[in-house]
């Protein structure tokens, strides 16, 4: 049984969101922001099985978006943390085949009652990471994730689903009219975003995107600014030839350093290193395949090559030299979600997300992702968002490592094993 959503929550707070995007022209909304009356679970009884096996699982879910993404793309960067995690805040009112189907893409192995509580979490412990440290830009440390509902102010959705939201993702709804004025809502959301990541992912909802059946909006913002935990000497860097995927060379920026005691491997095919941040519990992981192999190792990467390489890896001297690299992605996902098996989720009048409000009258019409790195001698800086919109029907010794050839790169969080953000570089002038 569904309630209209204001007798459905405990309070509701007016907000006013500054237009501060790329977006202009269009009257801001105020918002009011309606809470479950469940507080967030701070302190989740989560298993290290369980934990494990969603580490696993996202991981899974990466390599297999990672392969759909790069047949489109050049150079590449996107979040697999922050897919996934829209992408279970939306499972959450889920039933019936488009729960399965969503499950088996997502590689959503563990029950409910057990995903949700894992996802808050990891989502928690990403939460602790940097304090004391110090960011790329010379400030502190920054990695903020940032999940949250936009919800029609008319429509009403169960109890049961805002419960779920609250306690594990810290998300209330926040009311906002998309019947009558969808483009000032869709301003809202991309100006919240645009906050949440330092300005760096702004317009992740495109104009048009946002109509008067919308019911719903999820989002999830990830941001990242940190320091490495040596940096590579500015003195070093100098001008080199890098191979591109298209067999051209192109002149590119070096940085070059000598690290002790980091994480790194020789391996059949490719060599690999872990450069940690100041906060030793992140790092980017390097994978360098062989010169001329890049096409072929790339389409045997799956999550258990890459556990192995992993495990591979032991601490030792490595003299790095990596080009400078920013990367800017932006891509519809529906498609790509649809190919690894999310069908009904996306059709009209055969998705059931009765789980959110009752009925199957409810359907995804989009999911959107943006995302952005930089990674310089002092740190790396790195930004996504994902939307889910969800409409009613109608030299020294050591290990020498030169990546001057196409490489893939995966920003890890070492404790957790989550992969805040994946990409290749193939052509690092692009």
């Amino acid at each position: 049984m569904t309630r209209p959503l204001s007798f459905a929550v405990a309070a509701f707070i007016p907000v006013s969101f500054a237009l501060q995007g790329c977006d202009s022209g269009a009257d801001k909304q105020e918002v009011a922001v309606a809470k479950s009356s469940l507080s967030r679970v701070t302190e989740p009884q989560v298993s290290p099985a369980d934990s494990a096996t969603l580490a696993a699982d996202n991981a899974a879910f990466a390599l297999d978006a990672y392969k759909k993404l790069v047949a489109t793309k050049d150079n590449l960067i996107f979040s697999p943390a922050s897919i996934s995690i829209a992408l279970a805040m939306t499972y959450a009112g889920a039933a019936g085949t488009t729960a399965s189907e969503m499950a088996k893409a997502l590689h959503f192995s563990l029950p409910p009652e057990r995903l949700h509580p894992a996802f808050d979490a990891l989502d928690l412990a990403l939460a602790s990471r940097g304090e004391g440290k110090q960011g790329a830009d010379g400030g502190p440390m920054r990695l903020h994730v940032v999940n949250a509902a936009w919800a029609e102010r008319t429509y009403a959705f169960r109890p049961e689903y805002l419960d779920i939201l609250g306690a594990n993702y810290g998300a209330g709804i926040n009311l906002l009219d998309f019947v009558t004025a969808p483009e000032p809502a869709r301003i809202t959301i991309n100006d919240s975003v645009a906050d949440q990541t330092e300005q760096k992912i702004k317009d992740l909802l495109p104009a048009g995107s946002i109509d008067s059946l919308t019911r719903l909006v999820l989002t999830n913002a990830v941001y990242f600014n940190a320091a490495w935990q040596k940096a590579f000497p500015p003195e070093d860097s100098r001008d080199g030839s890098f191979s591109t995927l298209a067999g051209s060379s192109v002149t590119t920026r070096f940085m070059s350093g000598t690290f002790a005691n980091v994480l790194a491997a020789q391996g059949a095919g490719y060599a690999a290193v872990a450069l940690p941040y100041q906060d030793e519990r992140l790092s980017m992981l390097f994978v360098v395949p062989d010169a001329g192999t890049f096409t072929a190792f790339e389409a045997s990467l799956d999550a258990t090559k890459l556990d192995a390489i992993l495990a591979s890896m032991a601490s030792q001297q490595v003299i790095l030299s990596v080009p400078r690299f920013r990367i800017e992605t932006e891509a519809s996902l529906s498609d790509m979600l649809q190919e690894l098996g999310m069908q009904a989720a996306f059709t009209p009048g055969v998705a059931d997300f009765s789980g959110m409000d009752g009925t199957q009258s409810l359907y995804i019409s989009k999911v959107l992702h943006k995302a952005f790195i930089d990674v310089a001698e002092k740190g790396t800086e790195a930004a996504a968002a994902t939307a889910v919109v969800v409409s009613l029907t109608s030299a020294p010794t050591g290990l020498y490592i030169v990546a001057d050839r196409p490489f893939l790169y995966f920003l890890r969080d070492e404790p957790t094993g989550a992969i805040l953000f994946a990409g290749r570089v193939v052509d690092p002038t692009l």
